[in-house]
């Protein structure tokens, strides 16, 4: 079976619900990539054309890229992963799962690991009826997976709960981490919107140099998918007012690490993600996510 998948997120959570043997599985975008502005390619359009099946992120995180999956979804299966769990949802009479901006939901939900595990299962469910042959695999893989995930649940709880709950506030780029805040209790800013096409202001600017002041914050982070230029800007605005800001480290946002790399699996990209967040709020160099009593690695 072939299947391509829009990012490598999406890409590596096939991997683990099919497994190794069942699928071929082809990402459009890799490390790196913002899927914000990510505007395809002639050979994505040979990769779409030549997949059995195909999925997507959806909540319009793939926002270039959304008119080439509805009319290819005319052809053959096309999964918006985010969208088919709102109506799941919505016929089921669940709370809406989403952050919203006005009715614009945030596409960001791999950041809240209960959120993308319901996208697993949703995914299992949707290998099930595509190859009801191998249902007793895919149900495995499954149930694997999601102790895995519940496995990361709780050992980020118990990372974040190193930092002080002063110090509990995560700046970055732009507003790709308010699941991650609003799952394990932190406050979140972005300089710029939801999308990277936003641009950030001076005024916004001039907000967070207030904040970070007010709260003695010592480190902001940039992203390894979108610019640092303003990351850059807000911590000059705060060194010309004496506070001493610094860039903590790089996280990843859109797109996780290198295939074949720690953080270039779901799992592996939040892990580096919280010990990046975690040494930088406590100075504490040394802490690794998982030395946590009763938490393994």
């Amino acid at each position: 079976m072939r299947v391509v998948a829009t990012t490598a997120l999406v890409a590596d959570l096939v991997r683990n619900i099919a497994g190794p043997n069942r699928v071929q599985v082809v990402s459009l975008m890799g490390e790196g990539v913002d899927p914000h502005l990510y505007k395809g390619s002639p050979r994505d359009v040979r990769d779409l054309a030549g997949a059995d099946l195909v999925f997507a992120g959806g909540l319009h995180l793939e926002g270039k890229l959304i008119g080439v999956l509805h009319r290819l979804g005319r052809q053959k299966p096309v999964h918006l992963l985010g969208d088919e769990l709102t109506i799941s949802h919505e016929s089921k009479k669940l709370p809406d799962p989403w952050i919203r901006d006005d009715s614009m939901p945030d596409p960001h939900c791999w950041f809240d690991v209960k959120l993308w595990k319901l996208e697993a299962e949703l995914l299992s469910q949707i290998m099930i009826d595509y190859d009801p042959v191998h249902r007793s695999e895919f149900q495995s893989n499954l149930r694997n997976y999601s102790a895995q995930l519940d496995q990361l649940d709780s050992e980020i709880h118990l990372s974040i709960g190193r930092i002080p709950a002063d110090r509990r506030l995560l700046i970055t780029s732009h507003d790709a981490f308010r699941y991650f805040g609003r799952a394990y209790g932190i406050q979140v800013e972005g300089i710029q919107g939801l999308s990277t096409e936003s641009e950030s202001g001076v005024r916004r600017t001039n907000q967070l140099v207030d904040l970070v002041i007010s709260r003695q914050i010592p480190a902001i982070f940039v992203e390894t998918s979108v610019s640092d230029d303003n990351v850059k800007a807000l911590v000059e605005g705060a060194r010309a007012r004496g506070h001493n800001l610094r860039i903590g480290g790089s996280l990843y946002s859109d797109a996780p690490g290198a295939l074949g790399k720690p953080e270039g699996t779901y799992a592996g990209m939040l892990r580096h993600n919280v010990r990046t967040f975690v040494q930088a709020m406590t100075d504490d160099r040394s802490f690794m996510p998982g030395q946590v009593q009763g938490v393994g690695t």
